[in-house]
């Protein structure tokens, strides 16, 4: 059990990040010419391989730091409000603390939010405290099955000691999330994923994995009722106040407008502001060009993925703009620099 000092740091630390989180989410409100996340890669290597994801590879080395610094810069002069590092896995990129560091530290009157996405298999105590210190914000980790299997080695067997040791030394935020859909062979198993993490004293939450190319694939019958009762152990959360989730696992399309490439970028090893992880090549014009004539174009922008997108990340960001701004057709991209293996808008 954490000291009496440890739970009351943790606690002003929560309370701090809630009150930034809130200012935020008004400065959303107010204007739409910021992003409101990014997703940043520093390493599109991964020490796994899991059969349904197609954002990894097992060869590319990290993002030099001083580029990182330069992506980072540049997120904070369009105003982006929330920065989440991914991969890949990004605990294998040498310099993460500074990169973290510097999402924190940027800007006179506010610092971006940081955020980490991890497979979990390199944190130790070590690595947590580290994590601490370079002012990480919130951290999730996604466990697929119980046992690992041939789809995925992101099991509870193997990851329940370093949930243990974020139990134990992690200041900032964590949430794991557990999956349906896609191949899991186990369903059941969310549920056991999911009250772990709230007995740990985490907060837990349920995806339904995309298909290959990042859309729809409906729930069976036993997969809907464990989503239904993981919900029950989700604490209250933003992630809660939509419905598309709902709608995903029951098959049916969404109608919203996409924000994606305005509100919502993500930015690749190549330094390319993509719609998000599943649709890479659009628009695919570099970072350090990014205007805010970009941001207004794409906020306006009709995405024909849209309707069956399981992208929570982007779901949820659209929805401070859902009640105003239509969106009408793409018009033609800007000239765009080649990026491999990209996912395209079908």
């Amino acid at each position: 059990m954490p000291s009496f000092t440890t739970t009351l740091r943790r606690r002003a630390l929560a309370l701090h990040r809630n009150i930034r989180g809130a200012n935020m989410a008004a400065r959303a409100l107010a204007s739409t010419d910021h992003p409101l996340l990014a997703h940043i890669i520093p390493m599109r290597r991964c020490n796994l391989a899991c059969t349904y994801c197609n954002e990894y590879d097992d060869f590319s080395k990290p993002v030099p730091i001083d580029e990182m610094y330069r992506r980072i810069d540049k997120l904070g002069s369009l105003g982006t409000s929330v920065v989440t590092i991914s991969g890949g896995e990004p605990l294998m990129h040498p310099e993460l603390d500074d990169v973290i560091r510097l999402i924190r530290g940027h800007g006179s009157s506010h610092s971006m939010i940081a955020g980490l996405i991890t497979n979990g298999y390199l944190l130790v105590a070590d690595r947590i405290k580290r994590l601490n210190r370079a002012g990480l914000e919130w951290l999730q980790i996604s466990i697929d099955n119980v046992n690992p299997d041939d789809v995925s080695m992101k099991s509870l067997k193997v990851l329940d000691k370093k949930l243990q040791l974020l139990a134990e030394h992690a200041d900032f935020h964590v949430n794991i999330n557990s999956v349906v859909g896609g191949g899991i062979a186990h369903p059941q198993d969310a549920l056991t994923i999911g009250k772990r993490a709230v007995a740990l004293g985490f907060t837990s939450t349920i995806g339904i994995i995309h298909d290959g190319s990042g859309q729809l694939q409906p729930l069976g019958d036993e997969e809907r009722r464990i989503y239904h009762e993981m919900q029950a152990l989700e604490k209250a959360s933003f992630t809660r106040i939509n419905a598309f989730q709902d709608n995903i696992a029951k098959g049916l399309p969404n109608d919203w407008r996409c924000r994606a490439g305005a509100r919502y970028l993500y930015i690749c090893e190549n330094g390319l502001v993509h719609y998000c992880s599943q649709q890479r090549g659009y628009p695919g014009v570099p970072l350090a060009t990014y205007t805010r004539d970009d941001l207004r174009r794409e906020y306006l922008t009709e995405k024909s993925c849209a309707p069956h997108c399981t992208v929570s990340c982007v779901h949820q960001v659209s929805i401070f703009d859902s009640w105003r701004a239509p969106q009408h057709s793409a018009p033609p991209f800007p000239e765009a620099t080649p990026a491999r293996d990209l996912v395209q808008i079908k």
